[in-house]
């Protein structure tokens, strides 16, 4: 395996810095929505829409390891490369983070440049897979550029054999490279708009057919998004503007706040305006949407100080929005966990994924 890069060691550090920086904040503190306290090492029931507290000791989940006996599925990759696309062709990249505009202090003055870029894709097929069949399908952003993480096909080989979710083909989908307002991934995942759901049925599905022999759901119901962070407001608004093209969702610290630029005057609010004003102004669509967040989550990380950067908040917000409208919605608040909550995903990431798929077949009376 490669050594990481320095520019990569020196980010992996500052992003370090900045989580342990972070306040504590409780579950029971003013506007948090109400939570159900769980025993160390539990998780809820897999019938329940509710908001739930683990933590702060985490127990690392049995599905997570490789068990003797049980099918693995392969993994295969592939790139893209960006002039071979209609879609995200140029990218973009900034040199500097950028100021606040004084005339909206919702958003910033940021200048880019264009890009070329090359995103690798990772597949993972079920041992489970029948060659013509239309498979089920999980999107994870933020999928690796270079050797694969075999953490997720793990799981998905136990859960598949044990039958608590289908054969799902999971494709993991590396983004284009940087972070936030000015680069390519805060292009792709930030946007509010059908956009990036658009590049992966017309750039990423297509190729991923065809590069790993597999046949692709059209059903709504069989297809996932899932993402961290930035990567997990990406999944939500792929299903919001797209929900004939995906239904399940699933986010780890979702980046629900204003961190869409260009600025767009319909959203003015980014992510934000999901807990804010699309949720509980619009009817309720058909998704089925798994939160998370750390108690010491990110809280204002950059030069904007609109009201609208605490993770915390938001994802209290969310809770508040999708239980009022009556979403199918599980929310873990998970203490002692900072952005990303590592810690907490080695106990609940195979239950989350069970969660998200619970119900699929016996809704198309299968």
């Amino acid at each position: 395996m490669s050594k990481p890069s320095a520019t990569v060691l020196i980010f992996t550090f500052l992003f370090a810095q900045i989580a342990s920086a972070q306040p504590t904040r409780k579950y029971d503190d003013p506007g948090a929505p109400p939570f159900k306290v769980l025993k160390p090492g539990h998780l809820p029931p897999l019938d329940a829409y509710d908001n739930f507290v683990i933590g702060p000791e985490y127990t690392a989940a049995p599905e997570r390891k490789a068990v003797e006996g049980v099918p693995q599925g392969k993994v295969k990759q592939f790139v893209i490369d960006s002039k071979d696309t209609k879609l995200f062709n140029p990218g973009i990249a900034r040199k500097v983070f950028g100021k606040v505009d004084p005339k909206n202090p919702k958003t910033l003055i940021v200048e880019t440049h264009t890009i070329d870029y090359k995103r690798q894709i990772t597949v993972y097929v079920p041992a489970q897979y029948k060659a013509g069949s239309a498979a089920p399908f999980m999107i994870i952003h933020d999928g690796p550029q270079g050797k694969p993480n075999i953490q997720v096909p793990t799981i998905l080989d136990n859960l598949i054999a044990q039958k608590r979710v289908p054969p799902i083909v999971l494709i993991m989908v590396a983004n284009g490279g940087g972070d936030a307002q000015g680069h390519e991934r805060g292009k792709e995942y930030d946007t509010m708009s059908g956009m990036y759901a658009d590049y992966i049925e017309a750039e990423v599905l297509p190729r991923v057919e065809k590069h790993c022999e597999v046949k692709l759901t059209k059903d709504p119901d069989g297809r996932a998004a899932m993402g961290n962070s930035s990567g997990g407001s990406a999944a939500l608004i792929m299903a919001w503007y797209r929900p004939n093209l995906y239904r399940r969702v699933l986010t780890t610290s979702g980046t629900f706040v204003n961190q869409q630029w260009p600025f767009n005057p319909e959203t003015p609010g980014g992510a934000w305006d999901f807990h804010e004003t699309l949720i509980p102004k619009s009817e309720k669509k058909p998704l089925r949407i798994f939160i998370s967040v750390g108690d010491r989550d990110l809280l204002n990380p950059n030069v904007m100080r609109d009201n609208m950067h605490d993770w915390v908040e938001a994802n209290h917000r969310m809770a508040k929005v999708l239980k009022a409208k009556s979403y199918e919605y599980q929310y873990l608040f998970c203490r002692n966990a900072g952005h990303s909550i590592g810690n907490a995903q080695t106990q609940f990431l195979p239950h989350a994924i069970e969660w998200v798929w619970r119900g699929y077949g016996v809704r198309k009376g299968e």
